[in-house]
């Protein structure tokens, strides 16, 4: 008996019901405001944010081997990531809920628990059970400001953060591990100063304090020509010892946020 065309299924069909995989639907609107169905997700937004998700993995391993400067390196090689996959998904108009979502776990992964764990590997398990609570305040502080940040999108001024952003706070743990062990140094001889230093990191990323986000500077308008030399001398200057340099510079960021801050109080108070 010959099988009708209403039998057959597309080839498709078939091999997606052979995998135990369900297909992503995700609802949203048209230009129109009407309500519509996308399947499948942007393949391209996505692959950068799983290398993103990858080097915090990468870290966390060569943390936990002891690898502390390939691990400290491979949380700044996430932000560089981080950075592209929402640019590259505006760019190409290929923003979805979906992308969100992954975004945020894989930044849970790479400057929530990668950083804490590479500190607690290389100072804070020296402390014992202290260490460890320390390291546990820094990765709820990422949680909770990631799960804020998520509510917050449309609602607050695009220019700044509320609270230190987590990637911010990764370079900053990850930037002191980075730096003192190129030295040598281990990580058991300055743990209390560690330990302030992770714990200070994960309570200004839940904090009030404003930070600005940059996200109001045109990249596609014309600029000087000066400025692309000013652009060549900071690479320049942070290439000649990664370590240090970008380490002063996350710190600078993660200040900037309390001196606005008391700068602000003192101007209220003298009004």
């Amino acid at each position: 008996m010959s099988e009708g065309p209403e039998d057959q299924k597309p080839a498709g069909d078939n091999l997606e019901s052979l995998l135990p995989i369900d297909e992503h639907i995700e609802e949203g609107q048209d230009a129109e405001g009407r309500k519509v169905r996308h399947r499948g997700i942007y393949l391209l937004p996505n692959l950068f944010t799983t290398a993103n998700l990858f080097a915090g993995f990468y870290s966390i391993i060569n943390a936990m081997n002891g690898n502390f400067y390939v691990a400290a390196a491979a949380v700044f090689v996430a932000m560089v990531l981080d950075g592209l996959d929402g640019r590259v998904a505006r760019l190409t108009n290929t923003q979805s809920a979906f992308g969100a979502e992954y975004d945020s776990l894989s930044d849970m992964v790479a400057f929530g628990v990668a950083p804490a764990l590479l500190a607690f590997e290389w100072a804070l398990g020296s402390m014992g059970k202290v260490g460890w609570m320390v390291a546990f305040i820094y990765v709820a502080g990422a949680a909770l400001r990631l799960a804020r940040f998520n509510t917050q999108i449309g609602s607050v001024d695009k220019r700044y953060f509320i609270g230190l952003a987590s990637p911010a706070a990764a370079g900053v743990v990850a930037g002191t591990v980075w730096a003192f062990s190129d030295f040598g140094i281990k990580g058991s001889n300055m743990s209390f100063a560690v330990a302030l230093l992770v714990a200070a990191a994960g309570c200004l990323m839940v904090s009030n304090i404003k930070y600005y986000s940059f996200k109001d500077l045109d990249l596609k308008g014309r600029v000087p020509f000066v400025a692309i030399l000013a652009v060549v001398l900071v690479f320049a200057v942070v290439f000649s010892d990664p370590p240090r340099i970008l380490l002063l510079i996350f710190l600078a960021y993660a200040v900037s946020g309390p001196i606005q801050y008391l700068l602000q109080l003192r101007r209220r108070k003298s009004a």
